[in-house]
């Protein structure tokens, strides 16, 4: 089921992009050859209004066919893409994103209408206090109880639960210093976390540390804080959303770039359907949100300046304007094997990362070493 969902919604963000393109193009009088929903052989063709639609066997990317988009096949028709102008080329190319980032809109819009969920407020509801302590765990043989208030760990400050599980998570000394208070009376309990084993959405294993305790148990209806607005309201929420997601993506880019975020925290095709497939299991708000931000994720994706990118072309188009005239021809074509190659470089490395990340790289390896 989830494979058909991811299936599902990977194609209906295909669509939406070339879409953009399609019927651009169709506006500005170019002809389409043909619509294409994936690669590979074709499982279903039919030509509608002298364009043929096609359904491949490989759903993981798409494509518009425009007549005389190849300097080497133009004929001087007025119905092919390269006798257009600059502008016009520039707004065909354009739209493909531009759906994307509307799509990606509206699907927030509704997000903020259905209800979203307020991760700050929720973790303000759960209190640094013990609500039960497992039998024979570390925290039971240094005599933590329920009820007792955390106040710090090494003495760093706890405010609530999810400042107790990351400290402990992310600790490396042999025992923690607990300051509880217990009572109306402050008290100090040296812990010394235990090893164990996890799996993430991606079913890899880690390891992590534990003190085995929980929280308080409080009830559903208060756990979980959502927020709604209404439709007018959801609309700047929406915006200002999609702003934050434009604006965290591109950061993250640069930073990649120059060294400060480690490039293995890339997604690709794989780490998505791991993504749909925990978010199926949160609820349908949720779903969305990740398709509102995979939408934009494929809108900005796209945009950077690299041939076969829609970026890559809008920057040759600029070129263009400002010279007055098109690149020649070999500079054109030495471009796009330039930016091929970096794209497919980036394709395997994202696709290494995704393998890497659901532990088949490690399973490959120890195959390997017998």
């Amino acid at each position: 089921m989830a494979l058909i969902v991811f299936i599902i919604i990977l194609s209906i963000l295909i669509v939406v992009h070339e879409w953009g393109h399609f019927i651009t193009a169709k506006k500005c009088g170019v002809k389409i050859e043909q619509f294409s929903l994936g690669f590979g052989p074709q499982l279903f063709s039919r030509v509608w209004d002298g364009t043929e639609f096609c359904l491949c066997v490989i759903p993981l990317g798409g494509y518009v066919k425009m007549a005389g988009d190849e300097r080497s096949r133009i004929t001087g028709s007025q119905e092919e893409f390269l006798s257009k102008s600059v502008g016009q080329k520039a707004l065909i190319v354009l739209m493909g994103p531009a759906v994307n980032f509307i799509l990606a809109y509206l699907c927030f819009w509704l997000v903020f209408i259905i209800g979203k969920v307020d991760l700050d407020a929720t973790v303000k509801k759960v209190p640094a206090v013990v609500g039960q302590v497992l039998a024979d765990s570390p925290a039971q043989k240094a005599g933590l109880i329920p009820q007792d208030e955390v106040i710090s760990i090494n003495d760093h400050p706890i405010y609530h639960w999810p400042d107790l599980q990351d400290y402990v998570l992310g600790s490396q000394t042999s025992f923690l210093k607990f300051v509880i208070h217990r009572h109306g009376q402050s008290m100090t309990k040296n812990i010394t976390p235990q090893q164990q084993v996890q799996k993430d959405i991606f079913g890899r294993e880690h390891k992590i540390r534990r003190i085995g305790v929980g929280p308080l148990q409080i009830q559903k209806s208060q756990e979980i804080v959502i927020v709604r607005y209404n439709p007018i309201e959801a609309l700047g929420q929406a915006a200002l959303e999609l702003g934050d997601i434009t604006v965290k993506t591109y950061t993250a880019l640069y930073e990649m770039l120059i060294g400060l975020r480690s490039p293995k925290e890339a997604m690709g095709i794989i780490g998505m359907f791991f993504v749909i497939k925990f978010a199926l299991t949160v609820g349908f708000s949720f779903l969305l949100h990740i398709v509102a931000v995979i939408s934009a994720s494929l809108a900005l994706f796209n945009l950077l300046p690299l041939i076969p990118l829609d970026g890559g072309h809008l920057l040759l188009f600029l070129v263009e304007k400002i010279r007055g005239k098109a690149l020649s021809q070999k500079i054109d074509e030495t471009i796009a094997k330039v930016g091929v190659s970096l794209i497919i470089t980036l394709a395997l490395f994202v696709f290494y990362v995704d393998f890497e990340r659901i532990g088949l790289i490690d399973h490959f390896i120890k195959i390997f070493r017998g």
